[in-house]
């Protein structure tokens, strides 16, 4: 009897538990056998071990190998234990030395010829393998780069199988896996910057988008096809703060699940900007899957813009899925034994037209809809969704004189802005856990001794006696006032400011 033992992990969304890769080879029928709860792609592995085993000479076809995942009772996914059980089946072999790999965790999946190849999820894998006390992890050597973002890490990364038993059966008595390169850094690419100054015009729409970015509230901008919506949301991340280290790899954590990584320039510390087709199911937005539960756009999203172009196209079941994920930062999806957890603290960005034919502005002379057509538009957006966007703006045609105008400010200098105003939201929020005005609950700032004096406050209350705002919008509209005032280096917000939160809060948008 032999026994060989190393360590893998098991991801379920961004959570990883260390797993402990046993194997036991005895007497009886050959067989191959993968048990603790595996997936079909995990069953698989079997055939794919066997014959990289076969590649090194270390054949195992005619054996009983019973290969166990420690703890059985969680659910394994996907290829990424490919290599920890090809170790495993050596170390049980006495090929390579035992406790030289048994502490060491191994990701990647195997080609039959001996390919190690990349996998998804190694970020948050290597990150899960740290928090547990595991430093040392080997990786494809396609996937080192993002294996070396997570700090107090050691990693070997290896193209095939023989190399990586090349490098275990050289070792020294208690000599440990030698550690990667540096990845070499590509130099940038072609790719065009965009910059808040292209947008030509729309100086009340400019406006919008920096208090937005400033206070991180939710926008949304109505106005006819080609008037620049598109244009403006795209630039929002230009203005917003670089991501900090910790944000920035939650955000890319996410996007390794899906595979969509690049890490040739080091960590990227932009703010995602995520803009789903009209068309994208529930799944897609929210996230889901019949096997492995994988993030969708609101989660890929998460420290940076959700974009839904042409919002009223979207399902409203889609829609309405969004009310959640905006109260709580996170989303929930649950299934029949289990329910897994993904980040969604997005800053939500809607464009829309203000009828379906998209020409009924102004006067309206032009649109051809019938009055129900318009109705039934409209209701798609207006309700306890929109109830939760706090800047609401109509962004009209561009006219000559706009186009001919001076040119607008640049992202940097607004940036700049943002920046200053953020800091004073930090510092004054800073004590209690918030760090955005957007972030504080209504019945703080309701209350002394950020409550604002009765004749400032005199028309929002008079909004909130008649019905036009909720009580919901009326703390929002608290936030946005003191969004401005920071912009505008006041240390309260006055009736001004509240005058131009309301006005961002009663915009009708849609047209009914």
């Amino acid at each position: 009897m032999s026994f060989g033992c190393t360590r893998a992990v098991a991801l379920e969304g961004l959570t990883g538990a260390p797993v402990e890769v046993e194997c036991h080879i005895g007497d009886g029928l050959p067989a191959f056998t993968v048990g603790g709860l595996p997936d079909t792609a995990l069953r698989q592995s079997a055939e794919r071990v066997r014959s990289s085993l076969v590649v090194l000479k270390q054949s195992v076809n005619q054996r009983r190998v019973m290969i166990n995942l420690s703890p059985a009772a969680i659910a394994k996914h996907g290829t990424s234990y490919d290599v920890a059980i090809a170790i495993a089946v050596l170390a049980c072999l006495r090929t390579i030395p035992q406790d030289a790999c048994r502490g060491v965790t191994h990701l990647g999946e195997l080609a039959l010829d001996g390919r190690i190849r990349p996998v998804r999820g190694i970020l948050p894998a290597v990150m899960a393998a740290a928090a547990h006390g595991f430093r040392h992890v080997v990786v494809p050597t396609a996937n080192v780069g993002e294996a070396r973002l997570v700090d107090g890490v050691r990693v070997s990364a290896y193209e095939t199988l023989q190399d990586l038993f090349d490098a275990y059966t050289s070792l020294a008595r208690g000599a440990s896996l030698p550690q990667a390169p540096p990845v070499e850094a590509s130099s940038p690419g072609q790719r065009r910057c965009v910059d808040l100054a292209d947008v030509a015009g729309q100086h009340e729409a400019r406006v919008a988008l920096e208090v937005a970015a400033a206070g991180g509230h939710h926008l949304m901008m109505s106005g006819p096809p080609g008037s620049g919506k598109t244009m403006l949301a795209e630039r929002l991340v230009t203005v917003l703060p670089r991501l900090s280290d910790a944000a920035a790899l939650e955000s890319l954590a996410v996007r390794s699940l899906l595979g969509a990584v690049d890490t040739k320039e080091g960590l990227d510390k932009t703010p995602p900007f995520v803009a789903p087709h009209h068309t994208a199911t529930m799944a897609a937005l929210v996230g889901g899957g019949s096997g492995q539960v994988l993030p969708g756009s609101i989660s890929q999203a998460h420290r940076g813009v959700l974009f839904l172009d042409e919002a009223p196209e979207f399902a409203t079941s889609v829609l309405q899925s969004l009310r959640q994920p905006l109260e709580s930062g996170r989303v929930v999806i649950a299934r029949a034994r289990r329910s897994v957890t993904y980040p969604a603290r997005f800053q939500l960005v809607l464009a829309a037209n203000p009828c379906p034919c998209g020409m009924g502005f102004g006067k309206g002379l032009a649109c051809r809809c019938r009055a129900t057509e318009r109705m039934a538009y409209g209701a798609r957006l207006h309700g306890p969704l929109l109830d939760r966007v706090d800047i609401r703006i109509e962004v009209p045609p561009l006219t000559r004189s706009g186009l001919t105008g001076e040119v607008g400010e640049s992202s940097a200098e607004v940036a700049d802005r943002v920046a200053q105003a953020r800091a004073v939201q930090a510092e004054r929020w800073g004590p209690s856990g918030w760090q955005l005005n957007s972030q504080v609950p209504g019945s703080v700032l309701r209350r002394s001794p950020w409550r604002l004096p009765p004749e400032e406050t005199a028309d929002l209350d008079r909004a909130l006696d008649r019905g036009r705002i909720t009580l919901r919008g009326y703390d929002r509209t608290l936030r946005t006032a003191w969004t401005v005032a920071d912009l505008r280096g006041k240390t309260t917000p006055g009736r001004a400011e509240l005058a131009l939160g309301l006005m961002y809060r009663a915009a009708e948008g849609v047209q009914r």
